[in-house]
């Protein structure tokens, strides 16, 4: 039995994340566990200091705890998703900073490969972060990247 931990966000739901489950539970049994960093989401704000945004209004983050929301919902989405076409899923929403989201959930649990579904690279801040580079130092681990379309 294969285990994957795959790290997303914006992009869960995806076409490329999903083609990516559906492939893998194709080819072997597997576990797939999903870790959600409650990353804050920009948000256009009125009235608000912050970055201007173009039609007027700020751009700011979100709160954490509205942050948190937004990665529950999307958790419960993609579970709903992959479970439906037959895959064993499990998941969880983790700390903003991805690295330590992975972290805590390889605390207690063996996997084969973390996966990294990412926006595409010119808007990825996870990218421009170098996540799958780090997740590999950091965690001795495969990882496997899959960009969202352009």
């Amino acid at each position: 039995m294969r285990r994957y931990l795959i790290v997303a966000n914006q992009t869960l739901g995806t076409e490329e994340l999903v083609r990516f489950v559906r492939t893998r539970a194709g080819m072997e049994p597997s576990e797939f566990f999903l870790v959600v960093p409650a990353t804050p989401a920009l948000e256009m704000v009125h009235g608000a200091e912050g970055v201007p945004a173009v039609g007027g209004g700020t751009v700011l983050p979100s709160s954490p705890e509205h942050a948190h929301q937004l990665a529950q919902e999307r958790l419960e989405a993609a579970m709903a998703q992959l479970q439906g076409m037959g895959a064993t899923v499990d998941g969880r929403v983790g700390h903003r900073d991805p690295v330590h989201a992975v972290e805590a959930a390889l605390k207690g649990r063996q996997f084969d490969e973390i996966v990294v579904s990412t926006l595409p690279r010119r808007m990825s801040r996870w990218l421009h972060q170098d996540l799958p580079r780090r997740l590999e130092h950091r965690t001795q681990l495969p990882v496997t990247h899959i960009g969202g379309a352009a």
